[in-house]
């Protein structure tokens, strides 16, 4: 009987070690999808007397892209499909909206090892940000501006995120940035010449979303 014990116990203990969660490890390719909500955290040149800018949120899906150098460091893509915000000032309200692309290239260090089940890390990189779409709306029109222009923007992007594998390819994740976007708003006033705002919009990103290893 003691030795049946011992059998069945050790092959639980077989099946438990061979059904042991693998966390990231050099080579995995890993992709994650969620919901991303950008908080910009704007300020800007007072605009003809009426104050900053504001610039609402925007959800959207985000997406990332994972190479695993090491066990423990990685490279990150981080992509979304377009974000789109309001512009306005606190006496007109909104007054203009525009499009952008975030895409940014960081490098990670991950926590804890291979086999680890909880994987935190965080990041260090560049952000691009190019914008599109801008266009005045009917109040921003019927205020006399025109022919709205956001220039693109290089700056520092900053990150911190967890995985919490699932099962041996699926894992759960929450990740936060922070991105360093100047931008200069140009446009054009009736009777008033030609405009160029400095902006920074400055925003934290947050993510919730699942992710596959490769």
């Amino acid at each position: 009987m003691k030795k049946s014990l011992l059998s069945v116990s050790a092959l639980v203990a077989a099946a438990v070690l061979a059904s042991s969660v693998q966390a990231h490890e050099k080579g995995d390719i890993l992709v994650r999808a969620g919901a991303a909500t950008v908080v910009p955290h704007e300020s800007s040149d007072d605009v003809l007397g009426l104050g900053e800018f504001r610039i609402n949120n925007d959800t959207q899906l985000g997406l990332t892209f994972t190479y695993m150098l090491t066990d423990n460091w990685g490279v990150e893509l981080v992509a979304a499909s377009p974000f789109k915000h309001n512009i306005g000032l606190k006496a007109t309200g909104d007054i203009a909206s525009a499009k952008h692309l975030p895409p940014t290239l960081l490098g990670q260090y991950y926590f804890g090892q291979a086999d680890s089940k909880v994987r935190p890390y965080v990041g260090l990189g560049l952000n691009y940000t190019f914008f599109f779409d801008e266009e005045f709306n009917q109040t921003g029109k019927d205020a006399g501006l025109s022919n709205l222009d956001l220039d693109s923007s290089v700056g520092l992007a900053a990150e911190a995120g967890v995985d919490v594998m699932v099962t041996d390819k699926w894992f759960a994740n929450a990740a936060v940035w922070w991105m360093d976007i100047d931008t200069k708003a140009n446009f054009d006033v009736a009777g008033g010449g030609h405009q160029s705002i400095d902006t920074s919009i400055d925003p934290v990103v947050f993510m919730l979303g699942v992710g596959y290893k490769f």
